[in-house]
């Protein structure tokens, strides 16, 4: 499968994708940009056949592999998102690195307060 550019998706559909990678709903997404939900679903439903996704959650890690979703605060590039990609036998993507070592510093920060 050829790797999409981010001019390959309309403006709208790349930014209902990166409220889909922050976790909102399609109805949270409706009401953010005073749209139905149902037409959110759309945007992201031809966002996901553009990236090629058989499922959402398969086009947001998509997207975040074509570079489309790195270097935004979002579900990729924490430590859910390093943990997604494993669940899936994947080799996490960049931002999921980051994210995960970031991750395992605060956690020994913290456990290192509490002893």
């Amino acid at each position: 499968m050829a790797t999409i550019t981010r001019s390959e998706l309309t403006a709208l559909e790349q930014e209902t994708l990166e409220l889909v990678a922050d976790g909102l709903t399609f109805e949270q997404i409706g009401r953010r940009l005073n749209i139905t939900a149902h037409a959110a679903e759309l945007r992201m439903s031809r966002a996901k056949q553009k990236l090629g996704g058989t499922t959402t959650p398969h086009a947001v890690i998509l997207a975040c592999r074509a570079g489309l979703l790195d270097g935004r605060p979002q579900r990729h590039g924490d430590h859910a998102g390093y943990e997604a990609h494993r669940r899936r036998g994947e080799e996490p993507c960049d931002a999921c690195r980051v994210g995960e070592r970031e991750h395992r510093s605060r956690y020994k920060s913290r456990t290192r307060r509490a002893a």
